[in-house]
């Protein structure tokens, strides 16, 4: 019988008895299997601990903008798994999918069987997509660190960290050094390393030198400011270096640290070769989109902000950026967090900008999720502890859209399974 994309889904699911396990050995072996050589003519990887699927729109837009055949492969999609792989800016369909994975099938049952993750089949359906799309550059996102990630099968022709900080500490480890240390296992020898952070951890930097990779830091190696603003003209920002420079439009995705990304996927693609023209980067940066980074919609006059940010870093960006954004009225938030996140970091970086809580449950998310009692115990003592309770996600956005007044701002965040089920309720 015939599978269908959600067969197939539900069916890699159960391969491995893991949900993560990390390690490049299964799928070298499935990919050696395959045959797969390049999935692009230039490769573009992108980790860090946040910005990354943003950064990979920018360089996406940009590319596609300078006339290039672009595929980007991206994790976790937000409300159907198409999202993942997109290629000349389309997401890819149900019959290429399904098609992809019949083939990492045979492959891997073929002598001897190899039990893959859930992300690894992922990652080889990208990849083997990519290979026959005939891509000019292939930007690929990395899951979880970046030493032992499926994606790192892959050498890149320019690597970039965009931030590293406190996530994932069950398999990173618990310090920034720690987790730079894993993270800087994308970039590659003699080949460009581009780094987001203003002060990287120095495990980065010391691995950057053992194996001869040219590192290109922000605010050192290449520069990015917002320009006054001017009477009548839109805001515009620049992006230089020596001897060069490029006054751009502002992105469409709101957040301070998005001028951050769009500078960085500016100095991945200046770095790879066959440098885009500035009217092209300034088209790119315009157009560049990706749901779920304060996504907004307007519900009678109430202001709703979707936003997948899960850990303290992104918590920070978040309250800037309310700071800087300030509303009408009162600001009420909808927070859902699985259970391996820093909750408590994430409240206390926020707690200054939020006047009520709504807190959720995520018990439906697969061995992470937690239900709401649960999730507002790990929160006692925090601003949130003593935040409203509902079982849902939209449960807790309705419950926000019913007591809120025009001029309010609602923010929605926590998990990509927060934003998926706000975005679903908010869409219909």
């Amino acid at each position: 019988m015939q599978r269908t994309l959600a067969d197939w889904l539900s069916h890699i699911e159960r391969i491995h008895p893991k949900s993560i396990d990390m390690g490049l050995e299964r799928i070298r072996a499935v990919a050696a299997r395959l045959g797969l050589k390049r999935p692009g003519k230039k490769v573009i990887t992108v980790g860090g601990t946040n910005g990354k699927g943003s950064t990979v729109a920018f360089v996406e837009a940009i590319a596609r903008a300078a006339g290039k055949r672009v595929g980007a492969y991206t994790s976790p999609h937000l409300l159907a798994y198409n999202e993942r792989v997109r290629i000349d800016g389309r997401d890819a369909d149900d019959a290429a999918l399904v098609e992809a994975f019949e083939a990492i099938e045979a492959a891997r049952l073929r002598d001897g069987e190899i039990a893959l993750t859930y992300f690894e089949y992922g990652t080889l359906a990208a990849l083997w997509l990519f290979e026959r799309a005939q891509l000019d550059l292939a930007i690929l996102e990395v899951g979880l660190g970046g030493r032992l990630d499926a994606t790192n099968i892959v050498d890149p022709d320019v690597a970039v960290i965009t931030t590293v900080d406190l996530d994932h500490q069950d398999y990173l480890g618990d310090d920034r050094e720690s987790i730079g240390f894993e993270k800087a296992g994308i970039a590659r020898g003699w080949k460009p390393l581009v780094l987001g952070d203003d002060d990287p951890p120095s495990s980065v930097l010391r691995h950057a030198y053992a194996i001869g990779a040219s590192a290109l830091r922000a605010n050192c190696d290449f520069f990015f400011e917002a320009l006054p603003a001017q009477l009548d003209a839109a805001p515009q920002w620049r992006w230089r270096e020596v001897g060069y420079r490029a006054e751009l439009p502002m992105p469409q995705l709101a957040a301070p640290a998005q001028l951050r990304n769009a500078a960085v996927a500016i100095a991945a693609l200046r770095a790879l070769g066959g440098a885009p023209t500035k009217a092209q980067i300034a088209e790119g940066v315009a157009r560049a989109h990706v749901p779920g980074r304060l996504q907004r919609f307007e519900r009678d006059g109430i202001e709703v902000l979707v936003d997948v940010g899960h850990n303290p870093q992104a918590a920070r960006e978040l309250s800037a950026w309310l700071a800087a954004t300030p509303a009408a009225g009162r600001v009420r938030a909808v927070f859902a967090a699985l259970a391996d996140k820093d909750a408590a970091g994430v409240v206390a970086a926020l707690a200054p900008r939020i006047d009520e809580w709504h807190l959720a449950g995520l018990a439906d998310s697969g061995p992470r999720g937690v239900d709401v009692h649960a999730f507002a115990l790990r929160l006692q003592g925090s601003a949130a502890a003593k935040g409203d309770r509902h079982d849902d996600v939209a449960a807790a956005l309705q419950a926000a859209l019913a007591r809120a007044q025009p001029g309010d701002r609602i923010l929605v965040f926590g998990s990509f399974h927060t934003a998926a089920a706000a975005l679903a309720l908010l869409s219909r």
